[in-house]
């Protein structure tokens, strides 16, 4: 609920400005105007108006303390879980606190993270918000102060951008008119602001004095985000605005190691890219200022921050939010929904779509920083032939580099490195190496030339005195390349295109690009300067912004470091790729670590040195989950753990896990105990054989789905209440996920376990395994999971198409699919495969592709042709679930069919007479 502020006089006002505006232009598709809960506020106290006339006289809320405990008094009966911090930035005393202007009401047991004793009264002094005029894109106010804040350099004057951009996207904006400030320097949605949009699925509503807006649900009238609660601060460090929240259940800004819905008991996240192994309370890898609120009835919605400072949000039962960024602008999307599913598409479509990986890239990757030598590493490949499991690619680290120097090769352990990737290729594999972006800057003028000619060409980030940064990473003294500045990419594209003539990688993996730096700031230390230190400094690990990373006030092309930290990862993931396009005109496949909203445009991502431990296994899901909203769904944890000795039980289940990840990759550290899977026993390599095999013979289906993420914005790897938003058994789940909307994947997270009890959606399921169907009423199920298992079931009404699998995806598109048929309860199926040469550039646009769909329906006497021929697409087995009675006859291109099989206990039947309708699109 708005929190009131207005007399009626005030309200009076308000309503003839309305009026006013709405004569001058009925067509404003949303109306400055006052909520409910404002008009009739008849019963404020003649101190409330006589505090608010005073505010807007310019009295400094900090003048006297004393005059505003008074005036305050009756202000501060604010519920405890809906107060408002008033002292984020440094810990306050009752007179400090007083001296802002807030509440000071202590609570008998109240620790660190609970409720704030100093708080924010009702009303407190902020913006007042001027006429709301059209514009091209919608519609603009001009908000000033009523009162300087406590805060330093403090903006007094903002302008305030509404824009509805489609029916179900509404975006904000709020800077300063004066003086052009940072803003993300990349284009985001292609669709401009429209004013006259019709019937879009929000109302919003101004407060004009102190300044707050509220979106409603048009639909049902639900407020989404009520900003009124907190007020707004805007200084030239320090952004604020809180919002309540129409519901506690809530997902997304991450990197963090959190479930799939954050905790709202006075919690925090904060987003600065830091290079720090996953674990609780952390932030990590990449920021995205993004959140899906799950209404409760199957509506939701999401809010997008555009700002790629250093930021922390948190999070309270009342249930609210507020924002803090310590730069930038105010720069808001809000989506409709109305289904969480369309919130996510709405997101992609500013961000835009993931990139259509090429086929290989889904096989199985192997990787260890420890293959010393070309030697060791054609090894493991033998190996995993021998054992006869699958293996697309296989990868270096850093181990190949001459002195842990980029674009070299070390002449000893690495000298037939380019021979060494052709008997790959020659195997039907692909071959990926490191590429840090560390720049060694030690080595003798003249005998490093990426560091020469880098130095030579300006490419390298200056400390604040505009000379070179020097840090230290792998290789020692680094210098780091500016991806901002369009004479890095040039310089870029040189060394990698010099580098791939050399050794022909088919594609790249950018880490420590947060980036990472062993020392703080740089070896010369950082200045003592307000972008170091500025007035607060958000929960980060190290409690300095360039903890662990360069200096702040380093100075790159675009801005300094301060602004555009958070997205060093997505510059160079954006260079990178354009290079690989050009070197190798084929899908680039990029892995990068660190990562920014946009980057599923460009790269893959993993989620960075997880420890080889069961919690890591069971977090790994949504940490996966949450990139394929982030529009990342290439995306998957270092299969059997990186950091620390994995086990053999351990292993297999996270290999079988690792299986249904969008992106498959085994990845272990220097010192740990081997984990190929060749390594262990006998009975361990069959299983994750068992498990590999089984994805390699899904990923015509998975292929698919990628081809439908990077069109339409859909979810690979999709957790439950995406696809089932008005059951409130999945709001949470996220031991178990979906691959599209018809595989459900239940694997064994605890040790020792032979069962697994998964959740079942209310219909049919059948077992991916054997066929038994489950009827659910929306239950969970004990299921049987030993060793050897993971379980997997098929929704009822899809067709999975699968291929015959082999040891690489070059052979296995080369065999016959088959088909999976699950029927419904009314006997009827459709499934679709889009199919392509699997790396060419753009070919759904120039319609080099062929698109398929089937449909299934139980019918008496008419054949199934088998074995028909779709421009080189073979279909063999046909296996049907949910067949109630057995055939007498099964017949295929005109002959009896003799070798059906039907199994009464089960009701599945390969080769059976369902009539199977293929259509090709293309």
């Amino acid at each position: 609920m708005a929190r009131i502020c207005c007399g009626p006089l005030h309200t009076f006002a308000l309503l003839t400005s309305v009026l006013i505006l709405v004569h001058k232009d009925k067509n404003v598709s949303f109306a400055f105007s006052p909520s409910a809960e404002w008009q009739h506020s008849s019963n404020i106290s003649y101190r409330s108006i006589q505090f608010r006339k005073n505010l807007s006289n310019n009295v400094n809320v900090s003048a006297d303390p004393r005059t505003h405990t008074s005036l305050v008094s009756d202000q501060c009966g604010i519920a405890v879980e809906s107060r408002i911090d008033c002292g984020r930035d440094r810990s306050l005393s009752r007179a400090d606190c007083e001296g802002r202007g807030c509440c000071y009401v202590p609570l008998p047991q109240s620790g660190l993270g609970g409720p704030p004793w100093c708080f924010y009264p009702v009303c407190y002094p902020g913006y007042k918000m001027g006429p709301l005029l059209p514009t091209e894109k919608g519609q603009r106010a001009t908000l000033a102060r009523s009162a300087p804040s406590y805060l330093p350099r403090d903006i007094p004057t903002l302008q305030l951008d509404a824009m509805p951009e489609t029916l179900g996207r509404l975006h904000l904006t709020l800077k300063d008119p004066a003086s052009p400030r940072y803003e993300v320097p990349f284009v985001t949605s292609q669709s401009r602001g429209h004013k006259d949009i019709q019937n879009p699925l929000y109302d919003v509503n101004f407060q004009p004095d102190p300044f707050g807006f509220i979106v409603r649900r048009k639909s049902n009238g639900r407020v989404l985000l009520n900003t009124t609660i907190g007020p707004l601060l805007f200084a030239d460090q320090y952004l604020q605005l809180s919002t309540s929240m129409a519901s506690s259940v809530i997902s997304g800004l991450g990197e963090h190691y959190t479930p799939i819905t954050l905790d709202i008991n006075w919690s925090s996240v904060s987003l600065w890219n830091r290079d720090m192994a996953p674990h609780r309370s952390a932030n990590l890898y990449g920021s995205h200022p993004f959140f899906l609120v799950q209404e409760g009835d199957g509506l939701a919605h999401g809010v997008f921050l555009l700002n790629s400072n250093a930021m922390e949000v948190f999070l309270q039962p009342a249930p609210a939010l507020t924002w803090v960024t310590v730069g930038g602008i105010l720069d808001f999307y809000i989506f409709l929904g109305p289904s969480p599913q369309s919130v996510v598409q709405q997101y992609h479509e500013v961000i835009g779509n993931p990139m259509m990986p090429p086929y290989w890239s889904l096989g199985f990757h192997l990787c260890r920083w420890g293959y010393t030598s070309t030697n060791i590493t054609r090894t493991v490949v033998q190996l995993m032939r021998q054992a006869k499991i699958p293996l697309d690619v296989q990868w270096n680290d850093l181990d190949y580099a001459d002195q842990r120097r980029v674009f070299t090769f070390d002449p000893q352990r690495f000298g037939d490195l380019p021979q060494m990737v052709e008997e790959f290729h020659q195997l039907g594999m692909k071959y990926v190496l490191i590429l840090d972006p560390g720049i060694s800057s030690a080595s003798p003028p003249g005998s490093y030339k990426p560091f020469d000619d880098g130095l030579k060409r300006g490419v390298f980030i200056k400390n604040s005195t505009g000379q070179i940064l020097i840090g230290k990473v792998w290789p020692g003294p680094t210098a780091f390349p500016d991806f901002t500045n369009p004479t890095t990419q040039d310089w870029w594209m040189d060394c990698i295109r010099v580098f791939h003539s050399k050794v022909p990688v088919d594609g790249l993996w950018i880490d420590m690009n947060e980036p990472s730096n062993f020392v703080q700031g740089s070896v010369d230390g950082c200045p003592d300067s307000d972008l170091e230190k500025p007035p607060y400094t958000p929960g980060v690990i190290g409690g300095q912004l360039n903890s662990g990373t360069l200096c702040v006030s380093a100075q790159q092309y675009l801005s300094d470091h301060y602004n555009l930290h958070n997205l060093y990862g997505l510059t160079e993931a954006i260079a990178t790729h354009r290079v690989l396009l050009k070197v190798k005109s084929t899908r680039p496949f990029v892995l990068s670590r660190s990562s920014f909203p946009g980057m599923g445009r460009f790269s893959a991502h993993w989620t960075g040195d997880v420890r080889s431990d069961w919690e890591q296994l069971r977090f790994s899901i949504p940490g996966v989950l949450l990139f394929g909203l982030y529009g990342i769904p290439l995306v998957g944890a270092d299969v059997c753990g990186f950091g620390g000795d994995t086990t053999e039980e351990l292993c297999v289940r996270w290999t079988q896990l690792g299986a249904f990840y969008p992106f498959m990759r085994n990845h272990n550290d220097r010192p740990n105990a081997p984990q190929e899977p060749y390594v262990f026993s006998q009975q361990a390599q069959d299983a994750m054989r068992t498990a590999i095999t089984l994805r390699y013979s899904l990923l015509p289906f998975l292929y698919t789905l990628f081809h439908h993420t990077h069109f339409s914005s859909s979810t690979v790897a999709r957790p439950l209440f995406l696809e089932f938003p008005t059951d409130p058994n999945c709001q949470s789940i996220d031991r178990q996920f979906l691959w599209g909307s018809s595989l459900l994947i239940s694997p064994v997270l605890e040790e020792g376990a032979v069962q697994v009890t998964a959740y079942l959606p209310p219909g049919t399921w059948y077992s991916l395994h054997n066929g038994e169907a489950y009827c659910s009423k929306g239950q969970y199920i004990l299921f049987p999971a030993p060793l050897d298992t993971i379980n997997v079931h098929v929704r009822e009404g899809s067709i999975i198409p699968q291929q015959v699998p082999a040891l690489t995806t070059t052979a296995s598109r080369r065999n016959p699919f088959t088909l999976i048929v699950a029927l419904s309860v009314g006997n009827w199926a459709k499934g679709e495969l889009f199919w392509d040469d699997g790396e060419s550039l753009d070919t759904f646009e120039h319609g080099h592709y062929s698109y398929v769909l089937f449909f299934a329906q139980e019918v008496q006497n008419r054949p199934v042709k088998l074995n028909g021929s779709l421009d080189g697409l073979v279909l063999g087995e046909v296996r049907v679930f949910g067949v109630q009675a057995s055939p007498t006859a099964v017949w295929a291109n005109g002959q009896k069919v003799h070798d059906f099989s039907y199994s009464p206990d089960t009701k599945v039947c390969n080769k059976c007479l369902c009539f199977i309708l293929i259509f090709k699109m293309c």
